[in-house]
């Protein structure tokens, strides 16, 4: 046995083969190989180009040595190179894959294959070795292997979609914790199961399953969104997508299907597909109640200004009032309620004193309280509290307040309401001395319809409107509101509005100049509601106007062509040419139309918009009250000047 890096001396023949010029010619040319012979004990006895390429020595630094110099020491260790070698002898070939070196000392990665050579009588004669550099290659195929690891960790581990794998006839083949969270089943519950277990019984009887398939191959994928059934039974809002899977050659492998329940985002779309729903509807039953409250309020206007003999008329005219001014204040509230929950409420900008503000509301209940016996106390500060908004809405949440306070406190009972400047805010309190709010009822009042608890005695009815926009309108003051009650019977309840205070105006509000006396003028009422126009026509007479009335839009026009009339009050919602279209043909076939007074049941902003836009002078909201159209015809004509409206004969 000799010790690595001896030179064998060689006998009989070895020399003469590898001087054989065609083997040596192909062995030379071979770059991407290191080809090379070892003697029986493992020496190296030739050399190639390929191997110098590949391992770094020149044939004269390496013939003669060992071949176990290109071997990591911990594989020489291991007696490695020798077990190649008694393999290789012992069955006429070995391969292997694992790290080798270079003459640097740099690792490659390499594959060797040994093949036996033996003498002609069959004795062992050494080994031809080939080695090939699979460093690149391996490191391809480890970022692969990585690369797919992190995917099927990243795939695994995804909780909110089910991502899994079917066979090419829609078996389950994997399954993450998605998949599992979603659908219920336990890898080993499900996979090698039919996807159709996923499916509604229903949904399997029309053969949707196959036909997702079928459609997924065709075009490359399908997505769907309906209900799914999980592991129990239970039924979720899947949105599905399943795409056809295929390998490199074009052969189709199987499906990749990405499932997530959207049963929440479902359930919350169906909700404000409900609320929108609603919302529309409370905005057209309110436009809808508008039209018979015009001319129910033009009549007992028109009683009130005639003498009535009977007092049981009288009396009945008045209940006729109070309830039509009740049901106008409800329909006004369902319209807000529109109006906020859409977002279309507009609010004036203002510097206004917020004690004027409580002095109407108080005005606008003293009639109810005192029918009740009820005793009034408001307590205001001497000086101006200036706060910056809308003084209609502020005139209708202290009103709202004050009018709950009436409805909820018995005869004989009191209502106060008290306003405090506390440094930069003002805090008003309204309280009663009624039944009171359960504790248990404090958190939800200011939710829209919540009402009082149903089957007691203090429950008064109502659409339960109030307090939920007195809590809209307050916050789009930039305020607060709260209620407070301990819900004991006569120590009422307690509502506290919080609003920030602003400094006062520079200069003060100057009044408005004194209206100009109304002439005799001629004035068309237009409106398909003959009740509403013939009432409107009556009340007009009475304040000194001449009237005609026309019941579409059509006749307003004929009526207009032919008649020069100092004002109309136009309806826009005409059953043939709507109030809008009426306007634009006017402009277009008159050189001076009379002014027209938009009058409708929609009031939001952009419905004043549109008909300033269409050259409305004025924009009036069913039901009419009095003094509006008086104001508006007064300020119309007071504008223009005695002299530039003819005066009627």
């Amino acid at each position: 046995m000799r010790t690595p890096g001896e030179i064998p001396q060689e006998k009989g023949g070895w020399h003469e083969d590898l001087e054989d010029a065609a083997y040596r010619a192909l062995v030379e040319s071979v770059r991407d190989y290191a080809i090379f012979l070892l003697d029986h004990e493992g020496y190296i006895r030739s050399w190639s180009r390929g191997a110098e390429r590949i391992k770094g020595y020149k044939a004269h630094e390496i013939i003669g040595k060992h071949f176990s110099v290109f071997y990591p020491q911990d594989r020489i260790d291991q007696g490695w190179p020798e077990h190649e070698l008694d393999v290789a002898g012992s069955t006429g070939r070995f391969e292997d894959e694992g790290w080798r070196l270079r003459k640097d000392g740099t690792r490659f990665w390499a594959n060797i294959v040994f093949t036996r050579i033996d003498h002609p009588d069959g004795t062992l004669r050494g080994f031809a070795k080939i080695t090939r550099d699979l460093t690149e290659r391996r490191a391809n195929e480890q970022q692969l292997a990585r690369s797919e690891e992190r995917f099927r960790l990243m795939v695994d581990n995804v909780r909110d979609y089910a991502i899994f794998m079917l066979d090419t006839q829609g078996h389950v083949a994997s399954w993450n914790k998605g998949a599992q969270q979603i659908n219920g089943y336990l890898h080993d519950e499900i996979v090698g199961r039919h996807f159709s277990a996923f499916y509604p019984a229903e949904v399997i009887a029309e053969g949707w399953p196959e036909r997702e398939l079928q459609i997924a191959l065709a075009e490359g994928r399908v997505e769907d969104e309906s209900w799914r059934v999980r592991k129990g039974g239970a039924r979720f809002w899947a949105s599905v997508v399943i795409t056809a899977l295929f390998d490199d050659e074009g052969q189709h492998i199987g499906f990749a299907k990405v499932v997530r329940d959207l049963t929440d985002r479902r359930r919350i779309r169906t909700l404000e597909d409900e609320g929108q729903r609603l919302t529309t509807f409370l905005a057209m039953l309110a436009h809808e109640l508008r039209n018979p409250l015009a001319p129910i309020a033009n009549s007992v206007a028109i009683m009130q200004s005639q003498p009535i003999e009977s007092e049981t008329l009288r009396f009945c005219r008045d209940v006729i009032g109070r309830q039509t001014a009740q049901l106008t204040r409800l329909v006004d509230d369902l319209l807000d309620v529109s109006r906020i929950t859409s977002g279309k409420i507009q609010l004036e900008r203002a510097v206004f004193d917020l004690r004027i503000a409580m002095t109407q509301a108080m005005e606008t209940i003293t009639p109810d309280a005192e029918r009740m016996d009820q005793s009034l106390r408001i307590v205001l500060p001497d000086d101006p509290v200036w706060v910056q908004g809308d003084l209609a809405r502020m005139l209708q949440v202290f009103a709202n307040l004050l009018s709950n306070a009436v409805k909820f406190t018995p005869s004989g009972g009191t209502i106060s309401a008290a306003m405090v400047v506390n440094g930069g805010r003002t805090e008003v309190r309204v309280a009663d001395s009624g039944p009171g709010i359960p504790p248990k009822r404090l958190a939800d009042v200011f939710g829209l319809f919540v009402q009082g608890e149903p089957h007691s005695p203090q429950a008064q009815g109502g659409l339960g409107l109030g307090l939920s926009l007195v809590q809209q309108l307050v916050s789009l003051h930039n305020g607060e509101v709260s209620a407070f009650s301990s819900g004991e019977p006569g120590k009422g309840a307690e509502f506290l509005v919080v609003l920030p205070t602003v400094a006062g105006p520079l200069e003060p509000a100057t009044s408005p100049p004194p209206l100009q006396p109304v002439v005799a003028r001629h004035v068309l009422v237009v409106d398909d509601n003959r009740d509403a126009a013939d009432t409107l026509q009556q009340r007009l007479q009475e304040w000194g106007y001449r009237t005609d009335t026309a019941y579409d839009g059509r006749s307003a026009m004929a009526a207009i062509r032919g008649t020069c009339f100092d004002a109309v009050l136009l309806d826009l919602g005409l059953p043939d040419v709507s109030g809008l279209e009426v306007a634009r043909l006017l402009g277009q076939a008159m050189n001076n139309p009379p002014p027209l007074i938009a009058v409708t049941g929609y009031g939001q902003q952009s419905d004043l918009a549109a008909t300033k836009d269409a050259g409305f002078c004025a924009h009036l909201t069913k039901p009419l009250r009095p003094d509006e159209v008086e104001r508006a015809l007064s300020r119309l004509f007071g504008e223009a000047g005695s002299d530039a409206l003819p005066a009627a004969d």
